[in-house]
């Protein structure tokens, strides 16, 4: 992957994750990320309406734009893996919040806010990267 790409993803910027609805209409929900290793991590409530489409349907995309001012932007594509309720899925959670937070007390304050919901980290090696505004 192109350093420009890779350096883009590891800010802290926000992503929209498209999941297949029922009804065959794209949902679409603003997320928190980790990108590491060629995979991206995302916490979910496993009661939401994504992570219901995800266990029916894994096919996801991931966009991430440059926000305002820069239109450079970033499109995963590919089948989800969700990383169950458990010790590792708490790891992450904790991982992706502190990514938000330049300071450890803020996102540890954060973090005891949602700690105790039920989710799942929806997991993505993508099979296919498109990017623009890059080199």
């Amino acid at each position: 992957m192109d350093s420009q790409i890779l350096e883009f993803l590891q800010a802290d910027r926000h992503a929209i994750l498209a999941t297949n609805g029922r009804q065959g209409a794209p949902q679409l929900t603003p997320v928190w990320y980790i990108y590491e290793d060629g995979v991206i991590y995302v916490s979910a409530q496993t009661r939401t309406v994504k992570v219901k489409n995800l266990r029916r349907d894994s096919t996801v995309t991931i966009c991430i734009d440059g926000g305002r001012g820069d239109a450079r932007y970033v499109v995963l594509y590919g089948k989800a893996e969700l990383i169950e309720p458990g010790e590792r899925q708490r790891d992450f959670r904790w991982r992706i919040v502190r990514h938000y937070y330049d300071d450890e007390a803020e996102a540890a304050h954060y973090y005891e806010t949602v700690k105790d919901t039920v989710g799942v980290i929806v997991t993505l090696r993508p099979d296919r990267i498109v990017s623009m505004g890059f080199g």
